[in-house]
């Protein structure tokens, strides 16, 4: 038949008789006019335009710009598309009825299509351009089509068309929306003024887009890349050449910044405080409500919205399927309604009820509402997350703010832990912002159960009831699981910590436990904890699978309970539309009633989370006292620059132009005489207890000189530096600073927060209110030494350098890795004390301060160093820039450099005045301190013989880094990946490196589980998705025979044509024959259920142990593994490494892959069987499948590798933030003394931002992936349904089953993809684990048998060294080179050299832990390297330079192999002096010791050690510098104890002071690894030249 615009069906198609308009197909033809008009305009402007430019220039996203309405007009549009959908539907429809095809009912709505398509990329074009002028066509359009729209609806009134006609009301839509565009452009005109206007409006991007750091674009792209996160492209895609940076998601937008979002919650905040009674505390959740209320509403619209979307899923499959059993009947009935409907225009009317029955449409409506429903989800959760971030970000600032506030007596006092505030950082924040992802979820759930109940309800009567009542009263039980796992995981939290403390002391003292052969003594007790730890995790594990089984076993009992019921209830026989609408439904119900638990304990968590908050909130602040804040108070807004002061550089700190507070500034009070610094007069100063800690102080600190304070420990004086920096409540009196002159004061306001140009005088940058001040405790940011000392000044080289030198810090610079770049603080290098509190020291005195506090800056320096210090740091540098000094000490040899004294005692002032005051007034006091410098000048003069503190701290830096050397700082973990793969790195390789799956790693793990684990986690799978398969396709047989028998013959013999269905096509159509049959279905239908409810068990708990099972093992080894590697293994791998494996390794391996494995293989198992069964169904869906699988296949690829780079992003910004938190919380006085609050509040903002970022971007990532495995969901039931249609003779039954199953496949698309995702993030801590698990271990077997060495051996203790040669590892060189010796039974031998000359590696090559390449030593007649190791390590003594011990009691550190009786112990501890000591302890030899002997001092710690040798009675000792770390009169006592207790063993001593070994009977010497002189010490020094009698000289 001839295709004609107004069909020839008869004469009068194109009659105009009555009038041109009285004819429809001229109207219609009519409508295209505008639609044409646009094309024909908007085509050239594109293609020329827009061609050209964006060959030319690349538009930058700074010119992006909203026309006024931007939203409206995407929703407009977006609407007119879908209603233009209809009208196409509608036309093709109605042309169906027709005699001859009427182009004319559907051509014109496809032409509006395609020119709405096209209106909306223009204007995005336009708008990105800026340039409104071209919206004139738009407008005109607009115009043109509101005119001829208007003019068809006219002509359907007046032809008596009413609302029950479809064509009439989306042509009276049509009218509406183009009615509403027009508005929109006119509202353009109106507020750009571009056209009509002489002045058009300028209108500039918004800021954030003119600033090219900002990246992330959500809130500035238009509509529908806000919807599909289409400008997330580049950055995914791209991460799969290069790796994502920080730098590459640049900034946050202001609105999202923590700053904006701080003040809008402190606005919030306050606001309430002065509405209300003052003295009521704030509530959080009102000022929450207030700053981020809006963005929950529209996230709750949003969620309302995809639930009522959710919805016509099972509808839409309910309408489809009975529409194809009815397919053959409605065929017949439509032809004979066909005529009633056509009217005088010739064309049929479809009624509006229609259409909905036309199955074609209704999978395209399914299509659509899939899309929609999908994307405002999406949106949805992406604004919750957004707003949950800008909530933290906004807490952190508030918390952060207090802290800075917090009284100094809150924190002593203990009131107010670090702990506490860690907790509130990491834990609170977090809680509240989990809250905030998930609150919509509370008001949202409720009504999607209701609806469905409802729907339900309609589909299958009480049955359905029944159905829900299952779910619901089996919810609690969830609930019940949800919080016994929060319990289980709080009490394996428990046990891993006191397994990783265990594991943390065996690591440290590593070498004694071997040198002692006890490293399986302190192995077993590590694995006595791990399985107390397993145990609990044992536990979790079966809640866990509990929890997971409920999931998947309650839509089956609900199904179960809900259609045997129907099959016994009602008389009516389930339809298989019925059936699987409510099936559809059931899986849409379930998911709700699950996360229904979970959200409910968040938002009990969040409770107690925002009650912590508020109480902090309250907690007691710094006082505000009249000097910090008075009446003529400088504030940084009124400060005006002063003339004549010019600041060149910009300030670096703006915080305060944005409102965040900056501290109020101590107030100057003109004092008696301009020569005071500061005065306290009549000071009563108290730490928060009411008890005056300081009482009536009266005094005076002179300006530009050195004022001491002395007193006994605890009398006050640190008290009194903090009281007058206001750090303590005053009581009565006060504290004075006296007042600057007028133009400098001016000057504090500005210089305080800012960097000062370096330009200004030299007195004038000495900012008087900020005081340089040194605390007792050292207190380091985690940041390198140069901006430890600097400390936020500016750099001047000269200052720094003689900074360095007066503090003695160069040698222990020149020690660091990387100079005085190298990071130190918590995260950095551990320095020693002494090296802590010189970099403090020198901070304040690089500052450039009028007023320098130095408390107690000697405490933990030797005497040369503070004698360096005194006079080059504060004598000469303090002193020669007329600085205020403050100084607190005990080293009373320095009062003579005072120029005032302030003495205290308990709390008071005692005296106060010049060295010659106290002495003319004083003498008592006087000669008191006298006999004190007595003492301490004979102190000193023992502390020069001995080897000085300083050295000994050096050497123990030295050798923590010499260590590394050999490894060149390598201990980057990556670097083990590069070596495996091939070396060549060009850009394909990384590429395909970065989106492997690491296969190889996931075997190992799974084989670590055990092959039995794996077989029947694998098998029971398969068949527990294959059980869940057989019931949905049992459904679909028991309600297709349900109508193959309760309908007429035609249907019965219909299905016989499928194999599958011929038995019941010899059912006759009586009903007695089903209901015998009914009892058969159900049967079997309950069969397959509760194995099906079985199998859930089963797979969930094999997974969850298999888990387990792998974890036990993968630690096991790894525990092994590492306590029997070489030491070399230690010295060269840093142990925050090895223990990060078996902490936040094992975690993972413990408790995150488990459940990711579980819901990956459940996830893809369930894709996989849902496409199964649609290819079965309907075979032409798999050539629909291909296009589909390829785009899944990049989608998934692109993803993963983006998802890790941003996720690593995500941790490694955590840390920073975290740790400057506790950083601040420890250095508050020092931070507020220096008065540099505002810059470690603008750290803080932009620690907070950059991680805010890192997570923005990672959920924007995952908004993404989620939104096109939807899209792609989307087509996959839109491809089953139209197979669906377009096969022929398909059972309606199975059609039902199919599309079920297609709806399933939108839900778990995204979750294959982000568990492979995070799997394979989880699966590099196996990586890592696996990586330590193929070290050598050492060789403990031996040559030897145990039973060939005598039980006492070595008896004589005779040492023979033959041709030693020894190196640490094969590639490096030796250490010792041809060594021989003889050592006599019972001698005592001194072995000594310079430092690095191989004393040390001989003594390890007694114990068999260095490589012994050539040459041998023999004890006793046997080789040693023969030996295992066990028995030759067990049967030696060594004492260590440094001292170690373990915690547990003296006895478990004296004998851990409790072998030895209670007189032993005793025996060996009055040897080692220790005796008395011991006894006078609370349980004597069960006395506790605790982590590293912190209780002891360092010299008791050595002696501890030396009693441990004692109690081995072996008649070799050999000591490792044992005495380095005691005084000079215990050394004594232990030299003569050698003698006499060891009188008759042989005893070989390292010596690093050459004063210990005079006495020896053999001196061995050593130089570079080579044996130089062998002799008696006597004979020895008898000869002048020889190196002993040198090392002598030179040490004495």
């Amino acid at each position: 038949m001839a295709l004609s615009f107004c069909g020839n069906d008869g004469n009068d198609s194109y009659n105009v008789d009555k009038g041109v308009l009285n004819n429809g197909c001229f109207v219609d033809a009519l409508n295209l006019v505008p639609h044409v008009f646009l094309l024909f305009i908007t085509f050239p402007i594109l293609f020329i335009g827009w061609g050209s430019q964006s060959s030319k220039v690349q538009i930058h996203h700074n010119t992006w710009l909203h026309f006024p309405g931007h939203n409206m007009r995407w929703i407009l549009t977006f609407t007119l598309l879908f209603v233009h959908v209809c009208e196409i539907a509608e036309g093709i429809v109605s042309n169906q009825t027709m005699k001859s095809p009427h182009l004319h009912l559907f051509m014109p709505a496809f032409i509006g299509f395609i020119a709405a398509t096209t209106s909306v990329v223009y204007y995005h074009n336009i708008e990105t351009a800026n340039f409104p002028k071209l919206l004139l066509a738009l407008f005109i359009y607009w115009v043109l089509a509101f005119i001829t729209k208007t003019i068809k609806l006219w002509k359907f009134v007046e032809s008596e068309k009413g609302p029950q006609h479809l064509r009439f009301c989306i042509t009276a839509m049509l009218v509406i929306l183009y009615g509403l565009l027009m508005a929109v452009e006119v509202n353009v005109i109106r507020v750009r003024k571009y056209v009509f206007f002489a002045s058009p409006q300028k209108v500039k991007p918004p800021e954030d887009l003119q600033d090219l750091g900002v990246r992330f674009l959500q809130p500035f792209v238009n509509l529908l890349s806000k919807a599909t996160y289409w400008w997330m492209n580049p950055l995914i895609m791209g991460a799969h050449k290069r790796p994502i940076e920080l730098k590459k998601i640049g900034k946050l937008p202001i609105a999202m910044r923590a700053l904006t979002n701080y003040l809008r919650l402190k606005d919030a905040y306050e606001e309430q405080r002065h509405v209300e009674d003052r003295e009521k505390a704030p509530s959080i959740w009102k000022s929450m409500y207030r700053a981020f209320g809006r963005p929950i509403l529209l996230s709750s619209t949003f969620r309302y919205l995809a639930d009522l979307l959710g919805f016509a899923g099972p509808l839409c499959i309910s309408g489809i399927v009975s529409n194809l059993e009815k397919r053959n009947e409605t065929a017949v009935a439509a032809a004979a309604t066909n005529v009633d409907n056509t009217t005088s225009s010739g064309v049929y009317f479809m009624e509006s009820t229609e259409l909905l029955e036309n199955t074609p449409v209704l999978a395209v409506l399914l299509f659509l509402a899939l899309v929609l429903q999908r994307t405002f989800l999406q949106a949805s959760y992406y604004v919750t997350i957004e707003t949950g971030i800008n909530l933290r970000g906004a807490l952190l600032a508030m918390i952060y703010n207090k802290i800075l506030r917090l009284s100094t007596s809150n924190m002593s006092m203990g009131e107010m832990t670090l702990g506490q505030i860690n907790n509130l950082v990491a834990i609170e924040t977090n809680q509240l912002m989990w809250f905030l992802f998930l609150c919509p979820n509370l008001w949202a759930m409720p009504v999607q159960i209701i609806m469905g109940v409802i729907l339900l309800y309609y589909l299958l009567r009480e049955s359905a009831l029944i159905g829900a009542a299952v779910i619901v009263l089996l919810a609690p039980i969830q609930y019940l699981i949800a919080t016994k796992l929060a319990d289980t995981q709080k009490s394996t939290l428990d046990y891993s910590t006191e397994r990783l403390k265990k594991t943390t002391e065996i690591l440290k003292g590593i070498k004694l436990l071997k040198l002692y052969a006890w490293e399986n003594i302190f192995c077993d007790s590590v694995e006595d904890s791990r399985g107390k730890e397993l145990t609990s995790l044992r536990t979790f594990a079966f809640y866990t699978s509990m929890s997971i089984f409920m999931n998947a076993a309650i839509p089956i009992a609900a199904v179960l309970a809900t259609f045997v019921t129907h099959a016994y209830l009602n008389e009516e026989r389930l339809s298989p539309s019925k059936a699987f609408a409510s099936l559809a439904l059931f899986h849409i119900l379930v998911t709700p009633l699950f996360l229904l638990s979970t959200v409910v304990r968040f938002a009990v968590k969040a409770l107690v989370s925002v009650q912590k908050l508020g109480e902090f909130l309250q907690s007691d602040e710094i006082g505000d006292d009249s000097w910090r804040n008075g009446d003529m108070s400088v504030s940084l807004e009124s400060c005006k620059k002063p003339t004549g002061v010019t600041n060149r550089k910009r300030p670096r700190y703006q915080l305060d132009s944005y409102g965040y507070e900056q501290p109020s500034r101590r107030q100057p009070r003109p004092a008696e005489t301009e020569d005071v610094a500061i005065k306290v007069s009549s000071g009563f100063f108290t730490w928060g207890n009411n008890l005056s800690t300081l009482s009536d102080i009266n005094i005076s600190i002179p300006t530009g000189q050195l004022t001491m304070i002395v007193g006994q420990v605890g009398c006050g004086k640190s008290s009194l530096l903090l009281a007058m920096l206001g750090e303590m409540q005053t009581n009565r009196g006060g504290v004075y600073w006296s007042k600057l002159p007028e133009c400098e004061m001016f000057l504090e306001g500005i210089t305080s927060g800012f960097e000062t140009d370096s330009s200004l005088e030299d007195d004038r940058s000495k900012n008087r209110y900020s005081v340089a001040y040194a605390a007792q405790k050292s207190w380091l940011l985690n940041a390198t030494v140069e901006e430890n000392i600097t400390f936020g000044s500016p750099f001047n080289k000269q200052r720094y350098k003689a900074v360095i030198d007066a503090c003695s810090l160069q040698p222990d610079i020149d020690l660091l890795p990387f100079g005085d770049q190298t990071e130190i603080g918590e995260r950095g290098i551990n320095l020693s004390g002494g090296q802590r509190q010189r970099i403090c020291v020198a901070r304040a005195l690089y500052q450039n301060t009028n007023i320098v506090f130095l408390d107690d800056p000697f405490s933990a320096l030797d005497i040369h160093l503070s004698d360096h210090l005194m006079q080059e740091g504060i004598l000469k540098f303090l002193q020669d820039d007329k600085r205020t000094v403050v100084l607190v000490t005990h080293k009373l040899q320095y009062l003579i450099h005072a120029d005032w004294i302030i003495a205290m005692k308990d709390g008071s002032v005692l005296r106060e005045g010049t060295l010659k005051d106290i002495q003319n007034n004083d003498v008592q006091l006087y000669e008191h301190w006298k006999t004190l410098m007595n003492r301490q000048d004979q102190e000193l003069e023992k502390d020069t013989e001995l080897e000085s503190q300083t050295t000994l701290e050096r050497k123990t830096l030295r050798r923590a880094f010499y260590s590394r050397e050999a490894k060149n700082q390598v201990d980057d973990e990556d670097e083990e990946e590069e070596e495996e793969e091939d070396e060549d790195d060009n850009m394909s390789t990384t590429t395909s490196r970065r989106s492997k799956i690491p296969w190889k790693v996931c075997w190992r793990y799974l084989s670590s589980g055990g092959f039995f684990m794996v077989f029947m986690m694998v098998f029971s799978k398969l068949l527990k998705h294959s059980v869940m398969v057989a019931i949905d396709y049992w459904l679909a047989y028991w309600t297709s025979a349900n109508r193959s028998n309760g309908s007429s013959f035609n249907s019965t013999s219909n299905f016989s044509t499928d194999s599958n269905f011929t038995t019941y096509s010899n059912f006759t159509e009586d009903g007695d024959s089903y209901n015998e049959h009914q009892s058969y279905y159900v049967w079997v239908f309950s069969i397959l259920c509760g194995s099906g409810i079985v199998l859930c068990l089963i797979t969930s708990l094999t997974v969850e142990f298999l888990g387990l099972s792998a974890a036990t093992n993968l630690h096991h080894n790894l525990l092994n593994k590492i306590i029997h590697a070489p030491l070399r293994f230690f010295d060269v791998t840093p142990l925050g490494q090895i223990l990060n494996r078996f902490s936040a390794d094992t975690n993972i391996i413990d408790q995150h892959i488990p459940p990711t494995l579980e819901s990956l293989t459940r996830s893809t198992l369930l894709c996989l069987s849902a496409i199964g069964v649609i290819a079965f169904v309907t075979p032409a869906f798999l050539i629909a499948m291909l296009p589909i699988t390829v785009g899944f296949y990049f989608i998934q690829k692109y993803f993963r590798v983006a998802s890790k780079d941003l996720q690593d992003l995500d941790d490694s910004t955590q840390l920073p933030l975290l740790c400057h938190f506790s950083e601040t919380a420890e250095g508050l006085t020092t931070i507020r003394a220096f008065r540099h609050e505002a810059r470690f509040k603008q750290r803080m903002l932009e620690l907070t931002d950059t991680n805010n970022t890192a997570y923005l971007f990672l959920s924007a990532a995952n908004r993404w992936l989620e939104v096109r495995t939807d899209y792609l969901g989307a087509w996959i039931v839109l491809a089953a349904a139209v197979a669906a249609i377009l096969t022929t003779g398909t059972k309606s039954g199975l059609v039902g089953l199919g599309l079920t199953y297609a709806l399933t496949v939108t839900n778990y698309l995204n979750w294959v993809v982000r568990n492979l995702a995070d799997l394979e993030v989880q699966m590099a801590a196996v990586k890592k684990v696996n990586s330590f698990l193929s070290i050598e271990s050492e060789n403990y077997e031996g040559s030897m048998d145990v039973s060939q060495v005598p039980d006492d051996w070595p008896q004589q203790g005779e040492i023979k060294i033959q041709d030693l040669c020894v190196r640490y590892d094969p590639s490096l060189k030796p250490v010792l080179k041809h060594v021989s010796a003889y050592i006599n039974p019972g001698q005592k031998v001194g072995i000594c050299g310079r430092t690095g000359s191989g004393k040390s590696s001989l003594s390890l090559a007694f114990f068999n832990l260095v490589d012994v390449y050539h040459g041998k030593i023999v004890i006793d007649g046997i080789d040693i390297c023969k030996l295992p190791l066990q028995t030759l390590r067990s049967r030696l003594s060594i004492i260590l330079q440094d001292p170690v011990l373990f915690s547990g009691s003296i006895r478990f550190n004296l004998d851990p192999e409790r072998t030895c009786t209670d007189d032993r112990l005793w025996e060996a501890l009055e040897i080692a002096q220790l005796k008395n000591m011991v006894k006078a302890l609370p349980g004597g030899l069960d006395g506790v010791v605790t982590e590293g002997g912190e209780n002891f001092s360092v010299g008791q710690r050595q002696l501890f050690c030396l009693a441990r040798a004692f109690v081995r009675k072996s008649s070799i000792l050999i000591m490792d510098e044992a005495t380095a770390s005691i005084d000079m009169a215990t050394e004594n006592i232990l030299q003569k104890v050698v003698m006499t207790a060891f009188a008759d063993r042989t005893v070989v001593t390292i010596a690093h002071l050459v004063a210990s070994i005079l006495e020896a009977e053999q001196v061995l010497v050593f130089t570079t690894g080579i044996l130089v002189e062998c002799d008696s010490a006597a004979n020895l020094l008898a000869q002048q030249d020889s190196i002993f009698s040198e090392l002598v000289r030179t040490h004495k």
